[in-house]
């Protein structure tokens, strides 16, 4: 009996010294991975190393990482050791169906099925591709496209609209929507659209390439519809605010006039829908691909193949999440019975002078 836990220990041994030989042997190489999760219950996508309470969707992938022998522990300790760049940082609470993250790793045997496997089912690597060895997920990214679903009701009138679940989106008011949408495109200065940057920051012009919202749709008796929005970059809430805003104003809060006066310098009083509903849809790469995708030795940094697999993980994870925790905690509903709190025609140079006449 002895000698056979002594023969087992033997081989567990050897076994942890072939896994340890094999990672040697295996080169460390530069790659990306398509990433999709849910965020629910997850305070973001970045890692907060040293506060364990906020859990994120990085503290799971370098876990999963670290166990299937793709990098060392260390690395899993210090980021940069092993070259980790997130393309999107999103927000807590807020899903993705195409993030990117770039990383060297160590090239083991049925990678994607290794990691997946210490992953839980709601984060998946959906794909993988080699990179050249300067890449950066975040510094070559050129644009991303998210997408927000939210129950139509959010556009009913406050004033002579039914405001349940029962409310179905009319044409009429669909393109009121996608009229304000449409006003965002181009480059303007979002400063009123964040919490983080003043009038005069530079960094708080950003450029929006289109933002619309499609035909709706009803899923379990709740009508609902998905606002896309494609731009270079976004800053914190910036997507949630621009919603925000519209809804004010198709619901009669808020003047439609009110977007143009946001882009100047006075701080305007911009409402933030919930994160809920927002979505990573995908990052693009296109100067990228146009200098490297062809160049025989790297593919293109585009994910035709995967497609299907994003589509089933969003049927699968993502929607049943939006939908379920909308029915249940009615963060749209509870959302927009704040709106009448917010003013929207004051704004901080009018009470300002209100102030001093007054005095």
């Amino acid at each position: 009996e002895e000698n056979g836990h002594q023969n087992k220990r033997l081989k567990r041994d050897a076994d942890e010294e072939d896994t340890e030989d094999q990672s040697k042997k295996s080169p460390k190489r530069k790659i990306v991975l398509l990433m999709a999760y849910s965020g629910k219950g997850y305070h973001g996508m970045q890692r907060n190393v040293g506060s364990s309470q906020f859990k994120t969707i990085e503290d799971d992938l370098v876990s999963a990482l670290v166990q299937s022998g793709c990098i060392p522990e260390n690395h899993g300790e210090d980021m940069k050791k092993m070259s980790f760049q997130r393309c999107a940082r999103t927000d807590k609470g807020v899903s993705a169906a195409g993030q990117i993250v770039s990383l060297k790793v160590r090239l083991i045997d049925d990678i994607l099925e290794k990691i997946n496997n210490h992953l839980p089912s709601h984060i998946r690597i959906l794909g993988l591709k080699r990179v050249t060895g300067g890449f950066n997920s975040k510094n070559k990214c050129d644009a991303r496209t998210y997408s927000y679903m939210l129950p139509t009701f959010a556009f009913a009138h406050k004033d002579h609209d039914v405001q349940e679940e029962v409310y179905r989106l009319d044409k009429e008011t669909l393109a009121k929507v996608n009229k304000l949408l449409a006003c965002y495109k181009g480059t303007h200065n979002f400063h009123n659209f964040t919490s983080q940057k003043g009038p005069r920051d530079p960094s708080a012009k950003r450029y929006i390439m289109e933002m619309y919202c499609g035909e709706p749709f009803v899923r379990e008796n709740m009508e609902f519809a998905v606002i896309r929005v494609k731009g270079q970059s976004f800053m914190m809430h910036q997507i949630r605010k621009m919603i925000g805003l519209v809804i004010a104003i198709v619901k009669g809060y808020a003047a439609e006039s009110i977007i143009e006066r946001s882009w100047g310098e006075e701080k305007v009083d911009v409402p933030k829908a919930p994160g809920l509903g927002l979505v990573l849809e995908r990052v693009h790469f296109e100067k990228y691909n146009r200098r490297f995708g062809n160049d025989g030795l790297h593919e293109p940094l585009e994910w035709t193949e995967e497609e299907e697999k994003i589509a089933v993980f969003k049927e699968q994870y993502i929607y049943p999440t939006i939908i379920n925790t909308e029915r249940e905690e009615k963060s749209m509903a509870n959302w927009l019975n704040t709106l009448s709190i917010h003013d929207f025609n004051s704004s901080a140079v009018g009470m300002q002078a209100n102030n001093k006449n007054s005095k």
